[in-house]
């Protein structure tokens, strides 16, 4: 196809990056896009896609020990701190600073390097992100609920891959009926993670900044098994961010409305200016 766009994968400094260059760039303003828990820079390749449709050119990296990145430590006791080097490091490699997207615990690291590195994004979209106070006041019930064996062992292992030890399990958490991945094939391509990161977007380790200027959207997934509604619409109002709800579950990129919900996206980044 003449009009499709073309992926590069390569590694910088044992990071892999996903870039996606348009046939035809109409923004200045490139997108970095950044996994979830588990994930890799291998979820984002269809909204890469469906981004570069619109002449957007985007970046999907993957995280330390997730997807095609090599392990610098032990993922278990891997931090948000070595975490957000990473993204630190990834933004400041931009010729232009980039529009971020995060999608759950891509989300919280945005918000990390908004509270803790600079307040000087384009834009930024929170995709079913963590919510902008603690992981555990919004989250915990909702995982008692689900699997509280999972949520238990997760505990004792200080690893979170109990929460996903299955294709039940991981799909019971992150999708829906009709997803574009089925359960075997999600599961199939989810990586350990650490508990250390959940537990750290919690008081007194964090403590998100007040009076954030950097335009941002707050995308909810209607049928998060994660993220409570109430939780992610009183930290859109927290951050003073455009808020919206979407159809499906946690893996909003992956859920049946997902090219609907990229769209929606891509109306707000054009009505902000960009």
């Amino acid at each position: 196809m003449a009009d499709a766009p073309t992926f590069h994968e390569h590694l910088v400094d044992g990071i892999e990056r996903i870039d996606c260059t348009p046939a035809r760039r109409t923004h200045a303003t490139p997108i970095l896009f950044l996994h979830g828990m588990w994930h890799g820079a291998w979820c984002w390749r269809d909204w890469q896609a469906l981004f570069a449709a619109r002449g957007w050119t985007s970046r999907a990296i993957s995280l330390p020990g997730h997807g095609g990145s090599a392990k610098r430590k032990s993922i278990r006791f891997s931090t948000m701190q070595d975490y957000l080097a990473v993204v630190r490091a990834e933004i400041a490699a931009f010729e232009t600073p980039p529009i971020v997207v995060g999608h759950s615990m891509g989300g919280a690291l945005t918000q990390w390097y908004l509270a803790r590195v600079a307040d000087d994004l384009p834009a930024a979209v929170m995709l079913a992100s963590w919510t902008a106070h603690s992981t555990f006041a919004d989250g915990t019930a909702l995982h008692l609920k689900r699997d509280p064996l999972g949520f238990l062992a997760m505990g004792l292992t200080w690893s979170a891959q109990p929460l996903v030890r299955n294709p039940r399990r991981a799909a019971s958490m992150l999708i829906t009926e009709g997803a574009t991945l089925s359960p075997q094939a999600l599961h199939a391509r989810l990586c350990e993670e650490s508990y250390l990161v959940l537990s750290q977007h919690n008081p007194p380790l964090w403590r998100p900044r007040q009076g954030v200027k950097t335009p941002m959207l707050w995308v909810a997934a209607e049928r998060d098994a994660v993220i409570t509604l109430k939780g992610a619409g009183a930290s859109a109002r927290f951050y003073a961010a455009e808020f919206l709800t979407a159809p499906g579950g946690h893996n909003l990129m992956m859920e049946t409305g997902n090219v609907a919900t990229a769209e929606r996206i891509q109306a707000w980044l054009a009505a902000t200016g960009l």
